[in-house]
């Protein structure tokens, strides 16, 4: 399978990432018949957020690809934060943000995520706020690098005037 750099985090990932937003409607043997697949394919990028089927996306993800210190070493996990389940906000908060990732670790049966991303911008965001949260995710060894999702090239202007991390992702 053809690789590139992710962004500028220096990971290389397959050029295919598989989204697992739907996974949540899959049973655990369709969604370990997918992943099987793709693994096979040497694709081995997965995209997660937590806003995916209420967090059951990433609890089939992990029970299908049977989750364990072998599997976790062999792939690349990204996930999202910062859109509320069932409302029309965002919340970039840092115990948002927090919260949100400590809950897909749990679901994914991991101990980190490789990328983070900010599901969708937030007008509100406060980027102190984001920056704190970065700095305890990656100190804590819960997140390797940063980024954001559908952010216009102001509003990464304006996260990276507090952030101390790079970021190394604008997923469109």
């Amino acid at each position: 399978m053809k690789t590139m750099k992710l962004g500028k985090s220096g990971v290389d990932v397959p050029v295919i990432a598989v989204g697992c937003m739907r996974m949540a409607d899959k049973t655990i043997d369709e969604a370990r018949a997918l992943l099987d697949t793709a693994l096979g394919e040497g694709l081995n990028f997965f995209d997660h957020a937590d806003l995916y089927g209420g967090g059951k996306s990433e609890e089939v993800f992990s029970k299908a690809v049977g989750m364990n210190d072998d599997v976790r070493e062999k792939i690349i996990l990204q996930s999202k934060c910062g859109i509320c389940p069932g409302k029309v906000m965002f919340d970039f908060s840092k115990e948002h943000i927090i919260s949100a990732v400590e809950g897909s670790l749990k679901r994914l049966g991991v101990d980190y995520v490789d990328t983070l991303l900010l599901h969708r911008p937030d007008t509100l965001m406060e980027p102190e706020e984001v920056a704190e949260a970065f700095d305890i995710l990656e100190a804590s060894g819960k997140v390797k690098s940063f980024g954001v999702s559908n952010h216009s090239p102001m509003q990464i202007e304006l996260l990276k005037t507090a952030v101390t991390k790079p970021l190394s992702i604008n997923q469109l």
